[in-house]
């Protein structure tokens, strides 16, 4: 999964919310994707971000991030 947010960071306050970012290491996986819910946001009118973490077994959804201010970095690596 390949995507073009690179981090996000939950709360109004960037020095004082919760960042995930691609790369980021979460138990013994690490998070490969954050992407924007597009059916949830079509659907409720909400932003939704999903966070997957995987490893060379797979990927698997492990958090939502559901309707929260959020501060979005893109990746610009091309």
């Amino acid at each position: 999964m390949n995507g073009l947010i690179r981090k996000i960071v939950i709360g109004k306050d960037p020095k004082n919310g919760m960042a995930y970012f691609v790369g980021m290491r979460a138990g013994d996986k690490s998070v490969s994707a954050i992407i924007l819910d597009d059916e949830h946001l079509h659907r409720y009118g909400k932003s939704r971000y999903l966070v997957y973490i995987g490893d060379e077994e797979g990927i698997v959804l492990w958090k939502a991030i559901d309707d929260m201010p959020c501060i979005l970095e893109f990746d610009l690596d091309f």
